[in-house]
């Protein structure tokens, strides 16, 4: 079962500029099935919408724990999208192509899930 999910509801802020810079974090556990798929799938949908503009930071969570409390990571996969703000999360492997773009706020809102 696919666990995409988003955050706030905040102001939009679409992709509109082409010059601005995505900052985007991928927590995971291991190499598994799950986080490669997140990482392929969020690798795929930044080169589709962000060409040139983004940087994934992956982060191990099984070699640095820590690092989970600091963006409030409670499952993994999760997508943290720092910049351009707001600040977002996603949980899952992105693999419902349509909310991770709503989630991460590639594309505005509308029908996904009725």
């Amino acid at each position: 079962m696919k666990s995409t999910e988003s955050a706030p509801d905040g102001p939009a802020s679409f992709s509109g500029e082409d010059n601005e810079q995505w900052e985007l974090r991928l927590y995971v556990a291991g190499r598994t099935t799950k986080s490669v798929t997140a990482f392929n799938n969020l690798k795929s949908l930044c080169e589709e919408h962000l060409q040139g503009r983004y940087s994934i930071e992956v982060i191990d969570l099984l070699e640095k724990p820590q690092l989970a409390a600091g963006d409030q990571i409670v499952a993994i996969p999760t997508v943290v999208r720092k910049l351009p703000e707001p600040l977002c999360r996603l949980v899952g492997d992105l693999r419902d192509t349509e909310k991770a773009l709503v989630g991460l706020q590639l594309i505005p809102r509308r029908s996904v899930g009725g």
